[in-house]
């Protein structure tokens, strides 16, 4: 059902300094800082051969990934992201199997522009997981 590896999200504290860090130290191409206040994060896209990491710094007071911050104040990995070719059918799919979704059910429209859902990491191997419509 999941496709490629669309991306692995992490957390970081000083998203400056995290950009610089791909961009002169792992010689990578990264993206101008995006805000994007209804997720509450400004994010950086950095471009890898096979995948993109996507660096996630919170955004106004009620960022989702403020919590994250607070527990784990270096940052970290926050999420992977995987793609399917119908994300309905898939949410379908996984609901039937007994997996969670995270929120109301309903995709998103996410940092790609493509409807994402989130699976409860419970479900996962101690690992949230998004959808992204491929």
């Amino acid at each position: 059902m999941i496709g490629k590896l669309n991306h692995v999200a992490i957390v970081v504290p000083d998203l400056p300094t995290a950009t610089a860090l791909y961009r002169d130290t792992l010689g990578a191409a990264v993206s101008q800082p995006v805000d994007l206040p209804a997720h509450g994060v400004t994010v950086v896209f950095v471009t890898l051969p096979n995948t993109k990491i996507e660096l996630l710094h919170p955004f106004g007071e009620k960022s989702p990934i403020a919590g994250f911050l607070e527990k784990n104040p270096s940052g970290g990995i926050h999420h992977i992201c995987y793609e399917v070719d119908d994300i309905l059918a898939a949410r379908d799919r996984l609901k039937e199997q007994g997996a969670r979704v995270l929120g109301d059910g309903e995709p998103k429209i996410g940092a790609h522009d493509k409807p994402v859902l989130f699976l409860h990491p419970k479900d996962f191997c101690g690992t949230l997981v998004e959808l992204e419509q491929a």
